[in-house]
């Protein structure tokens, strides 16, 4: 708990995940400030669940991206559980927030399993994640009920 207790850190860990690498990008992304960014990531580092990786784009200083390593990914079904949890416990009345991932580079809402242009599916779910998420998809406590949803 000590290294991902605080929910900046699951913010940074599920970014990750979602294939965020560059340090403007956790920030925004997460919505916290570059100070608390650059020391959650320096913690993630110094822990071993990321790794700092050179780049340098032309015509600029060499930068640090991010990336996890095996303990890091090896953090992927404790964010899952969560979700989990929140979805089954924590929802509100709307229930539990629909989830977009990538198939072959189109967009498929994972109730509908329809394409998606914007944030918005085929059957008219409001989609709470951008598609921009590629390898990782959940599903929601209903859909687990009745064997829909993907694969994790």
């Amino acid at each position: 708990m000590e290294i991902v207790g605080t929910r900046a850190v699951l913010l940074i860990m599920r970014e990750a995940f979602f294939g965020t690498r560059r340090f403007d990008d956790f920030a925004k992304r997460v919505g916290i400030g570059e100070p608390a960014a650059a020391a959650r990531l320096k913690e993630l580092t110094a822990a071993g669940l990321l790794e700092r990786v050179p780049y340098r784009e032309p015509g600029q200083r060499t930068r640090h991206a991010y990336q996890l390593t095996a303990k890091g990914r090896d953090f992927l079904p404790v964010l899952v559980a969560l979700r989990r949890w929140g979805d089954a416990w924590a929802a509100g009345e709307q229930g539990p927030r629909s989830f977009c991932a990538t198939r072959n580079a189109v967009p498929r809402c994972m109730p509908c399993s329809g394409a998606t242009r914007d944030t918005t599916c085929g059957s008219g779910t409001r989609s709470s994640t951008p598609a921009r998420v590629s390898s990782v998809s959940a599903r929601t406590a209903t859909e687990a009920e009745d064997g829909r949803g993907s694969r994790l």
